[in-house]
């Protein structure tokens, strides 16, 4: 993954975490709400090579580390989305070629929306931090993935286009 495609990446995540917390995060959802920037994170780690899954995570979660929503302790999104690129990027070959596949890419962000969510309640509760009750907490997560594979399949077509016009030819 070259420098510039990564300052880009960054500035669009940047760009994509304003519009989440000044427009999407105002709106209230039945049941619970729904992230945008991590279906987009999800996305942009699902369709990027093994080095680019891992450094997109990271920097994904450094954004969110930023939220001034969020009550976890700084870094904690960040070492949960390097992990999730980790797992996205070791399992890369079995999971194939999202661009074929639009049913399967809404369906795989969905699903690893609600495992990122779960692994931040683990990661949270390990490092003393007050979740909540349990059924609560299965609510968010069930809620956010359904509220993601609805929402999903109106920004992944374009992301996957986004993709591909920032490759350079070398990456291609």
């Amino acid at each position: 993954m070259s420098l510039p495609r990564i300052a880009f990446i960054s500035a669009f995540l940047l760009l994509t975490f304003a519009v989440q917390e000044a427009g999407i995060a105002r709106i209230n959802f039945p049941v619970t709400g729904f992230s945008l920037f991590l279906a987009i994170l999800i996305g942009l780690m699902a369709l990027e090579d093994r080095s680019g899954s891992v450094i997109i995570g990271f920097i994904g979660g450094l954004i969110l580390d930023l939220s001034p929503t969020s009550n976890s302790p700084f870094g904690q999104w960040a070492l949960v989305m390097t992990i999730i690129g980790y797992i996205i990027a070791t399992n890369r070959e079995s999971i194939g070629d999202f661009t074929t596949r639009p049913g399967a890419f809404v369906l795989f962000v969905a699903i690893v929306s609600g495992l990122t969510l779960t692994i931040s309640l683990i990661a949270g509760a390990m490092l003393g931090e007050d979740n909540g009750t349990i059924g609560r907490n299965i609510i968010v997560v069930l809620g956010n993935t359904v509220w993601t594979f609805l929402f999903a399949p109106l920004v992944l077509p374009g992301l996957t286009r986004l993709r591909a016009t920032t490759l350079s030819s070398r990456e291609r």
